[in-house]
């Protein structure tokens, strides 16, 4: 009879057994477990729960907020900062830090989330998902904005979960990367995947095809060849899959191997790309990191870069390695024609 590993038992085992995590974040992750099912189970109610939809407000991005945007940073702050494992959070949806309120203990954990990635999918009915990141707090009696300008190097865990067919749990605290899939009837998220590997070498990439005109030489030469398929350059042929939301496009990449890109362009020069580095880019890196992937802003490693703002933007190439590396290497080519 197959024997269930709840999300508890195996992180009690990471905590007892090894050592590998402390109680304390054993307990913060179990917190952020329980948030997320909060919030798939408001994404799987949709019209029927009255939260499809705009809230005619914008996030400090300057994005138009789904009502469900603003349900699941409330969901997320709302669990977390009672339970004093928490010293402060911040969120693509709130412009400044959320500190933990002097009435709740005061933890040595920092947790920064995108609290529903791919909201523009949530009416229509398309996987969307929740990041997140886990980072220790400096050392000092107050916290800052400061103190969450870490690089991804610096990460205790990540981790994301996707609202899809399954809610689907996917975490890393530093040793590979485990999968947990929600029971809705027992309401527990049960392991269902451990030690997940991306296949070096893959035939699909994942990229916005409509912003081609945009892009930089390095990037352009990359999909082309793909295109170009079995009569090009690179021998054979490769798939094009674009959801839309980071989550599910890369959850696909880490079961099955493939490319995921969202490069720099030239509509706005100044930024130099969409997705925000320290609760998108970096929890993203990490677990592709964990499962034997690669990524990079095209010249450096995404988790070696040292945020210098909360939210920070940064070019993202991660996938299969050997894809990733081409990438980075036309790159390098480019940079030492200039």
């Amino acid at each position: 009879m197959y024997k269930k590993t709840y999300l508890t038992r195996y992180l009690v085992e990471k905590q007892r057994i090894n050592g590998h995590i402390p109680p304390e974040l054993r307990l913060l992750l179990e917190v952020v477990a329980r948030a997320c099912k909060r919030i798939s189970q408001a994404v799987n109610k949709g019209p029927l729960g009255e939260v499809m939809g705009s809230a005619d407000s914008e996030n400090v991005q300057g994005e138009i907020q789904k009502k469900l945007d603003i349900i699941a940073n409330e969901v997320l702050i709302e669990a977390n900062e009672w339970g004093g494992h928490l010293a402060a959070m911040a969120s693509e949806e709130m412009e400044g830090i959320h500190v933990v309120p002097n009435r709740y203990p005061q933890g040595e954990y920092l947790l920064l989330f995108d609290p529903l990635d791919g909201s523009s999918n949530i009416d229509v009915n398309v996987s969307i998902g929740t990041i997140f990141s886990v980072l220790v707090k400096p050392e000092g009696a107050n916290v800052s904005e400061q103190d969450f300008l870490q690089a991804g190097v610096k990460q205790a865990a990540a981790g994301y979960c996707v609202y899809g067919p399954q809610t689907t749990l996917v975490l890393t605290v530093g040793d590979g990367v485990a999968v947990f899939t929600l029971d809705r009837e027992q309401g527990s998220f049960v392991l269902t995947q451990e030690d997940l590997k991306i296949p070096e070498d893959t035939k699909e990439f994942a990229v916005n095809m409509s912003n081609q005109r945009h892009w930089d030489a390095p990037v352009t030469r990359y999909i082309n060849e793909c295109i170009a398929g079995s009569d090009g350059a690179r021998g054979k042929d490769f798939n094009m899959r674009w959801v839309g939301s980071m989550v599910a496009d890369v959850h696909r990449i880490l079961t099955r191997g493939g490319i995921f890109l969202y490069p720099w362009d030239k509509r706005e020069p100044e930024k130099p790309g969409k997705l925000r580095l320290t609760y998108e880019a970096n929890p993203m890196s990490w677990l592709v990191e964990q499962a034997g992937g690669v990524a990079t802003d095209g010249k450096h490693r995404i988790m070696d870069i040292q945020p210098a703002q909360l939210h920070e933007r940064v070019s993202v190439f991660m996938g299969s390695k050997n894809e990733v590396d081409r990438v980075s290497s036309y790159y390098a080519e480019a940079t030492s024609q200039a």
